[in-house]
């Protein structure tokens, strides 16, 4: 019997991607709209893998039902890896893809090809509640966490190309192809991508709670 796992997020760009990735996990992938009532969960923390747990420690409490969440972003090297965990609200405002993209070309414009290096970078977060009767107040709310990561190499490129994806992959080249990664398919990047890594790593303990069920 499969195990319903909630996913940290109102992105359906999210979801659609995670159900893809974990389709062999015997999970059934729900996002927060299931859940209107959810805790808008800030990402205060300074690295991807902190604010992976706290949105998904933050929604596994609140639902008890078993939470994953990701952060992930893009690093770029002549930037001392910025826009990294601020990558959402590059631009100031949360999720405005076209502004963040826009305002991260104009400070490359200058930048030439040869220094134009970047990589995306997620961690990904597994947390399964206590059981109901636990003292919801503490750590002990909590029975288990697992943290994984992956990463994409590649360059940017000086305007956007294609209509797949969102975020930076309009501008982002992975290393070995000359497509962005919103010229290729769901299935092309989800077999590359560094979310597709982070959530494969989480794919077996997935699996486990599954057989538990």
């Amino acid at each position: 019997m499969s195990s319903e796992v909630v996913l940290a997020t109102r992105n359906p760009h999210k979801v659609l991607e995670l159900q893809r990735i974990l389709e062999d996990a015997d999970v059934r992938i729900v996002g927060l709209e299931a859940f209107p009532d959810a805790p808008e969960v800030p990402e205060t923390g300074v690295t991807f893998a902190e604010n992976a747990l706290l949105k998904a420690t933050a929604i596994a409490v609140s639902t008890g039902l078993p939470a994953v969440a990701d952060d992930s972003g893009l690093c770029v090297d002549v930037l001392g890896g910025a826009p990294g965990v601020f990558s959402a609200r590059w631009s100031g405002q949360h999720g405005d893809d076209l502004a963040n993209l826009t305002l991260l070309l104009a400070q490359l414009a200058d930048v030439p090809a040869g220094h134009r290096a970047a990589h995306f970078a997620c961690a990904a977060a597994l947390v399964v509640p206590a059981p109901l009767g636990t003292d919801q107040g503490s750590d002990s709310a909590v029975a288990s966490r697992v943290v994984t990561e992956g990463r994409l190499d590649g360059v940017l490129v000086h305007a956007p190309r294609g209509t797949n994806g969102f975020g930076y992959d309009p501008i982002f080249v992975p290393l070995g192809d000359d497509r962005t990664t919103a010229q290729l398919t769901p299935a092309e990047k989800d077999a590359i991508s560094h979310r597709g890594k982070a959530f494969r790593e989480l794919a077996p303990h997935l699996a486990a709670l599954a057989r538990r069920g």
